[in-house]
């Protein structure tokens, strides 16, 4: 874990080394709407394959204010997909997210602003472990959802890159579902050594405080090719605080031309607190490092 945490750190500590641009005063915004299609078909092939649809769906905004000192940014980037087998069947859902971030901000100086961020995620659908049990679902709709809120400071050398550090954030893991909350799922209720819960009255709410910092990166890095990077760290103060929770993004975009395009995705995610199980169904110590990959090619629509 701690190598995965370093290098993290490293490629985004990296990359400061562009000049600052002059975001407009007053409203602004941007945004996108994609879709993005896979398809294979098999038929007599004598080596062997499944046939496969794939479809995702992509939604980004983003809505800025500027007024002297004060800025407002307020960004939402959401996607769907699934993946079809068996039309008899069930898709399989292969990307699934809700993000919305609002940062409020006084500049302190040219680079330096105080700041005040609340933050949201979840997703819209359903999700399943496919390997193990496609029928009994693990995750929906705010199962989870986290809800942070924090004060800090935001360096923002230029608009290509910036850094949000808050030491005072509180932070809400919400699990509104009876069955997943009461198995201990995301962490909201504690287990005990058998892995069942110590109390009748099981929590759908997980509190944490502590200090939270936030790394992003946006630069066209040659013609027609465009890179995103968010990476999110949190310490409980409460619990553990030594452990650091890490949520790193980052997208690839190959434009063809000004609607086609082909995507690269990859999300990796560590938190101590969400519960894994090995073959023998007892909790592992210290869970596991997820990692999620997606390589799509599809239409982008640009809003102005």
């Amino acid at each position: 874990m701690k190598k995965v945490l370093f290098t993290a750190l490293a490629l985004s500590l990296a990359i400061i080394s562009f000049g600052q641009d002059e975001q407009p005063q007053g409203w602004s915004h941007k945004g996108n709407f994609g879709l993005n299609f896979g398809q294979s078909s098999y038929t007599n092939w004598a080596a062997g394959g499944q046939s496969t649809i794939n479809g995702q769906a992509l939604f980004n905004y983003e809505l800025r204010y500027l007024k002297g000192k004060f800025k407002w940014d307020n960004i939402l980037n959401t996607s769907l997909g699934y993946s079809y087998f068996d039309f008899k069947k069930k898709p399989i859902k292969t990307d699934d997210k809700i993000e919305f971030t609002s940062l409020a901000g006084i500049k302190a100086t040219e680079h330096l602003n105080y700041s005040a961020e609340l933050a949201f995620r979840s997703q819209f659908a359903k999700g399943y472990d496919y390997a193990t049990d496609s029928t009994t679902y693990i995750s929906k709709f705010l199962a989870p959802a986290y809800i942070t809120l924090g004060v800090g400071i935001e360096w923002v050398p230029s608009t290509h890159f910036s850094i949000y550090f808050s030491p005072l954030t509180g932070r809400m893991t919400i699990v509104n579902d009876n069955r997943l909350a009461e198995e201990g799922a995301f962490g909201v209720n504690e287990l005990d050594k058998n892995d069942t819960i110590t109390h009748t009255n099981f929590k759908k709410v997980r509190y944490e405080f502590g200090a939270r910092a936030v790394a992003k990166f946006q630069y066209p890095i040659a013609k027609n090719i465009d890179f995103n990077s968010k990476l999110e760290l949190f310490s409980n103060y409460l619990k553990d605080p030594q452990y650091i929770d890490v949520d790193w993004q980052n997208m690839l975009v190959l434009k063809v031309n000004d609607w086609l395009n082909c995507n690269l995705s990859t999300h990796l995610i560590y938190d101590r607190d969400i519960p894994f199980y090995d073959e023998a169904g007892v909790k592992i110590k210290n869970s596991k490092v997820q990692f999620k990959e997606v390589l799509a090619i599809g239409f982008m629509i640009n809003l102005k």
